[in-house]
């Protein structure tokens, strides 16, 4: 997991400073700076509007009585996204703006809910058998060798 963040947070910036470079070769500086701050306005009002769309939905399925897990990841992702957008550069965007689109939250969440599964466990009570008796409400289950 170290290895992966690490090459991430290698890689990300290098990809970054590329598309920078390049971008500001091919339309001017300026211009590049324009779209810099255009993405991140936008991005923080789609953002904003996402998140205030997924607690609307989180509290719809509280007061129905429903399970809110996906509403909560949808809320995990929206703020994810937030984060990634508030990266300046063009390939940080295109990935936040991508996990601002429903259909596609909607299938990393899917993805992520197959992820959880596979490392969580869960486990319930164990009843007595008929060869078992019933633990006895005094019994705390320590065992005193006389």
């Amino acid at each position: 997991m170290f290895g992966r963040l690490l090459l991430l947070f290698i890689l990300v910036p290098l990809a970054e400073l590329y598309l920078f470079k390049t971008l500001g070769e091919k339309i001017g500086i300026p211009m590049t700076i324009w779209i810099i701050i255009l993405t991140a306005i936008l991005g923080a009002a789609l953002t904003k509007s996402q998140g205030r769309l997924a607690m609307q939905k989180l509290k719809q399925a509280t007061s129905e009585g429903r399970m809110p897990h996906n509403e909560a990841m949808d809320g995990i992702l929206i703020l994810i996204a937030g984060a990634v957008l508030l990266t300046p550069g063009f390939l940080t965007d295109a990935v936040g703006f991508l996990l601002l689109v429903p259909p596609m939250r909607a299938l990393l969440r899917g993805r992520f809910a197959q992820k959880l599964k596979s490392k969580i466990q869960v486990a319930s009570p164990s009843f007595p058998t008929q060869n078992q008796s019933p633990p006895s409400k005094h019994d705390d289950g320590n065992v005193i060798d006389v």
